[in-house]
């Protein structure tokens, strides 16, 4: 057993001590796991480095800034802690709370070795958010048995995460592939392609990203809004599935019955992913949320003379009104059964045009400055040779 001072009788800080500071040992080749001792005595740190060094490695700090400063680095991360309490400037509970309000380090088990036995010093530890509390004088076996557990249950937290994970990334996957299948269909009517999809999405993207950086959207276009807008995107125009080949196909003008036939698409859209919100039951899905959002507004105008609610301005969802410029940037700038494609300048000069008429203003000051991306896209992702067109 050892003394619960500060200094051990008969301990010397030896050459192994500074080779632990100045080495910060990585991981050798048998990847042991790593111990990272924090404790301000440097004959503190060598014991708990001989006790331990046979199975794992250690790694050690003098201060609790020095903890944190190799408990945050990403690449070479402790799996587990020994903390002392009491230190000169951060002492152990500090140095334990910072750990656990970041995601970084936050799951880091964290055990206490201390001199302070009171059952309020025990209890501000596991406050502060330790696993386990070990008071000295140190047990050799019983610091070697809870090391050793807690470490196991690290492992089996993060083989079960990365498992979560693992099948997450999965699923997101499979939703993935399947919402481009679907959306392939009505893409895919007489021979169609799936590029409209793919080019569309990309321009949504880059739209929502540049304005994401101004405040007035910061907000709705976050990270995960704007990926939610890009897997729904494809679903668009999922309602053409119910539009007759009569209509879908014809070359031509449309007469009035058949454009309104055709204006129909928007609710067969949206009510074929409102049955699918319907399956889930209670539980919400933002993505399809998003996607019925799409489907149903891509065709309202920002004066109002859109279809088929003849919404206005801002009362059009932010998703359709993204959704209406990229749909309508490749529908002239592409072939179709109806029309010959316009140049890339022509069909910036038209959009352009519709600044408070047919798109939101903020959106065509965006699509000026991304007008070359938008080429750029529409030249890499082309519609294949000989291929038969729709109505879009």
């Amino acid at each position: 057993m050892v003394s619960n001072a500060k200094t051990f009788t008969g301990c010397r800080a030896p050459s192994v001590l500074s080779w632990l500071i100045k080495v910060n040992i990585m991981r050798n080749p048998e990847e042991k796991q790593v111990i990272l001792v924090v404790d301000d005595a440097p004959e503190n740190v060598e014991l708990l480095n001989l006790i331990l060094e046979h199975d794992y490695t250690v790694k050690a700090a003098l201060s609790g800034e020095k903890a944190l400063e190799i408990a945050f680095d990403l690449e070479n991360q402790p799996d587990l802690i020994l903390l002392d309490v009491m230190m000169p400037g951060m002492d152990g509970y500090e140095v334990c709370r910072q750990l656990k309000i970041s995601d970084h380090t936050r799951k880091i088990p964290v055990i206490f070795v201390t001199a302070l036995t009171e059952l309020t010093d025990e209890r501000r530890g596991f406050e502060a958010g330790s696993v386990d509390y070990i008071t000295k004088p140190i047990v050799a076996a019983t610091l070697r048995a809870r090391v050793k557990t807690h470490l196991a249950l690290y492992d089996q937290n993060r083989y079960l995460e990365e498992k979560v994970r693992e099948r997450t990334n999965e699923l997101a996957h499979t939703q993935d592939v399947t919402i481009i299948g679907f959306a392939t269909l009505a893409e895919f009517r007489n021979q169609e392609t799936g590029a409209h999809i793919m080019r569309t999405q990309q321009y949504v993207r880059i739209l929502a990203q540049y304005l994401g950086g101004h405040p007035k959207y910061a907000a709705a276009l976050n990270r995960e809004n704007i990926d939610l807008l890009y897997k729904s995107a494809p679903l668009h125009d999922i309602g053409k599935i119910a539009v007759p080949d009569r209509i879908l196909l014809k070359p031509g003008e449309l007469t009035p019955n058949e454009f309104e036939e055709m204006k129909r698409h928007v609710v067969y859209g949206r009510d074929a992913i409102l049955r699918a919100e319907r399956a889930l039951g209670d539980v919400k899905s933002s993505f399809l949320n998003i996607a019925k959002e799409i489907a149903y507004t891509h065709h309202e105008k920002w004066d109002g003379s859109g279809y088929p609610e003849g919404l206005a301005g801002e009362a059009i969802p932010l998703s359709g009104r993204l959704m209406a410029l990229a749909d309508v940037y490749d529908a002239l700038v592409s072939q179709r059964v109806y029309k010959n494609a316009y140049s890339h300048e022509e069909a910036v000069k038209l959009i352009i045009s519709q600044s408070g008429r047919q798109f939101d203003p903020d959106l065509i000051d965006a699509f000026v400055e991304l007008e070359q991306v938008f080429r750029n896209i529409s030249d890499e992702i082309r519609d294949p040779e000989n291929q038969q067109f729709i109505r879009i």
